[in-house]
């Protein structure tokens, strides 16, 4: 009996016959996103946004040999033209029903400056070209990080954070000296402001056009990228995983589940809001149970 590979042939049966479906743009294929997408991406056309065409492919080819209907579009998320377009595209496939924000780098990936760019900017721009393009009734969802709670900011600079406008963020005096003066203080920062820009945006441009957009703030999830800090932080880490409540790491899958219910109708009184996802890090923090370090210097932030 002969058996051929799904890998050594092309597949010209079409599957999906229906034109006109829902669109979920998601930017950044990472670990997170994609345990979202297959929760509520049936029925939907799935639009890949990533800055490696190697990865967009590899992405494509696994969700298609799945069932999924996906396209890709390679996108810079640390060019804003690019990013637009990116919104623009999937506005152009059909009704653009959810938006899911992944792209991001950590502390042990990247220089502060360039973290504050990706993290922190370019997730706001992206957050400004969807509510352009979402559809009445449509949801968004930024993944931001429990670090969002491991600073004390002003409620004055809170509000620099939230209604400062897009292009002149990175111009913040905070920004520009403390954020970037440490990776660890770079990426703090900028995970809170993913918050606040969501909970800003919640009230403003995503709420005139008919939609919600809520963030989730994961806790230690084993994800490629988690791999890197592990490799760099590693007692760092298991302290902090020894302080909590749940004394394990999370999984994808539980960030999936999360994130579907947020995009969901159940969650459709749910907008400008954080779902802390970290089996209890950070009430232990706040409990005096366990003292966050810089990474670099030993000195708490």
């Amino acid at each position: 009996m002969e058996t051929i590979g799904l890998k050594e042939r092309k597949v010209s049966m079409q599957f999906n016959m229906n034109d006109n479906l829902p669109v979920i743009a998601l930017l950044g294929s990472g670990s997170m996103g994609k345990a979202i997408i297959r929760r509520i991406g049936a029925g939907k056309r799935i639009l890949l946004g990533d800055v490696s065409e190697t990865k967009l492919q590899t992405e494509e080819k696994e969700l298609a040999s799945q069932g999924y209907v996906v396209v890709t579009k390679q996108v810079d998320a640390l060019d804003q033209d690019s990013v637009r377009a990116f919104a623009e595209h999937a506005a152009s496939l059909g009704s653009v029903r959810y938006f899911i924000d992944t792209a991001g780098a950590s502390p042990n990936q990247a220089s502060a400056e360039r973290i504050i760019a990706l993290d922190l900017v370019a997730t706001a721009v992206a957050i400004d070209a969807f509510a352009k393009v979402i559809a009445r009734g449509g949801a968004g969802l930024v993944i931001s990080s429990q670090t969002g709670y491991m600073m004390d900011f002003s409620p004055e600079l809170e509000q620099l954070f939230r209604r400062t406008p897009t292009e002149k963020l990175a111009e913040l005096a905070f920004v520009k000296k403390e954020a970037v003066a440490d990776q660890g203080i770079a990426y703090i920062t900028a995970k809170r402001v993913n918050q606040l820009r969501v909970q800003q945006a919640a009230a403003t441009t995503w709420a005139k056009a008919g939609a919600r957009i809520n963030t989730i703030s994961p806790g230690i999830i084993v994800t490629p990228l988690a791999y890197d800090e592990f490799a760099a932080a590693g007692e760092r880490y298991q302290k902090m995983i020894a302080s909590s409540e749940a004394k394990r790491v999370g999984t994808p899958d539980e960030i999936g589940a999360a994130g579907a219910f947020l995009l969901s109708d159940d969650a459709s009184f749910i907008t400008g809001a954080d779902l802390l996802v970290d089996g209890g890090v950070i009430a232990s923090m706040k409990a005096g149970l366990y003292s966050l370090e810089r990474q670099q210097t030993g000195k708490k932030p």
